[in-house]
């Protein structure tokens, strides 16, 4: 074989050689590459098999085809198992534990807002959840407030500017009347000896201020008798036993507190309760602007001679003792302040009290009379311009 032949010869196999190193070292390259896809395939397609299953049976809209809408409601109070189970006994989940699990997961669970939703059977589990977490139902129950020193005026009022009530004049009138309420212990003596008839309202002072869930359709006797309650609460055994032990009955107690939630910030109810307690004890005229305020409705600093002359069993100007009943609704603490007023006031017999500047809402505070004369004609100016700057004459 020539020399030409023979090269000829070896480079075609080298070449040959060379070719199939090329293509197993690109085979090399690729096999893991086609396997790992092939098992992502694998992977996936079991993952969508199982999906769908899980889907199907847990998760899926209850019936594709029907939109109909469905009234559920979510009650105050009700745990999310109570929600789940109510779900799928209305046929609008196919599986409470999977709705369950799965408001857990999201974080869900304590987001349930209260209310009535319209829910379709078309609807899968996830967007449900979605619903009612983000309460666009309409509300079934709503807070109210009743704010501490409010009157019954006062609060029916605002009830009426919030939508509760349609207007005020059956609240208002319950309250004057208070006859319906009998059943509670303290309403009845009202009744039977607190001259109910005089009365501005009968339940005045005995609606316990808070907030309170109300279900949107409660009516203004189901209110009252919620505020009612709640004054049960916080009139305890102890209080009781205290206003036992002062000689005083709950209707005095709570006369007496009120005076003291409109006179002063709640880090001076001790203290004017002191002086109330020491005029009491005196056998002195309370002489409470805030009494005066009560019957004319109007806050004015600088008493007139005609607003001090106004004849009311409410006018502690006029009248000895307490006024004939509350003036506003007093809060616990100032119930407590009428309870047990400032000791060391009591024992050095402070006698008088008056407004600094009005916008402060501090007091001085006097034993004798000259001292608290003193006090006025330093700060009277200051009660006279409040009432300039309010056109209140």
């Amino acid at each position: 074989m020539s020399d030409e032949k023979k090269y000829t010869y070896r480079s075609m196999r080298e070449e040959r050689k060379y070719g199939l190193y090329w293509y197993s070292g690109l085979w090399m390259i690729l096999r893991p590459i086609l396997v790992g896809l092939t098992v992502l395939v694998l992977v996936i397609g079991i993952g969508m098999t199982v999906w769908g299953k899980l889907y199907g049976s847990f998760l899926a809209p209850v019936d594709q085809e029907d939109s109909q809408e469905y009234t559920f409601e979510v009650g105050s109070g009700e745990s999310l198992n109570r929600v789940a189970t109510n779900l799928e006994d209305a046929g609008l989940i196919r599986n409470r534990s999977v709705f369950k699990y799965y408001c857990d997961f999201a974080g869900m669970s304590q987001k349930i807002q209260v209310g009535s939703y319209a829910i379709r059977k078309d609807m899968a589990m996830t967007e449900i959840a979605d619903l009612l977490t983000t309460g666009d139902g309409n509300p079934l129950v709503r807070n109210i407030t009743l704010i501490p020193g409010e009157t019954v005026e006062d609060f029916a009022a605002r009830m009426v500017k919030n939508g509760v009530f349609e207007s005020a004049d059956t609240f208002l009138a319950a309250c004057r009347d208070g006859k319906a309420y009998r059943e509670y212990y303290y309403i009845q003596d009202v009744l039977t000896s607190g001259q109910p008839e005089k009365r501005k309202y009968v339940l005045e002072g005995y609606l316990s201020p808070n907030t309170y869930e109300v279900y949107v359709s409660a009516t203004e006797d189901d209110i009252i008798r919620k505020l009612l309650s709640q004054t049960e609460a916080v009139f305890t055994v102890e209080n009781q036993e205290r206003a036992e032990e002062l000689g005083m009955t709950m209707d005095q107690v709570l006369t007496l507190a009120s005076l003291i939630e409109k006179e002063a910030k709640e880090s001076d109810f001790a203290r004017v309760s002191a002086v109330f307690h020491n005029r009491l004890k005196e056998g002195m005229k309370l002489e409470s602007d805030v009494t005066i305020h009560y019957i004319t409705g109007v806050r004015k600093m600088a008493l007139g001679d005609s607003d001090l002359t106004v004849s009311s069993p409410y006018n502690t100007y006029q009248v000895t003792g307490l006024p004939l009943g509350p003036v506003c609704n007093p809060s616990p603490a100032a119930i407590r302040a009428a309870l047990y007023p400032d000791s060391s006031m009591i024992q050095e017999k402070y006698l008088y009290f008056c407004a600094k500047e009005p916008e402060s809402g501090e007091l001085y505070f006097s034993k004798t009379l000259d001292q608290h004369k003193r006090a006025v004609e330093i700060y009277a100016p200051y009660w006279q311009k409040y009432d300039e700057d309010r056109g209140i004459r």
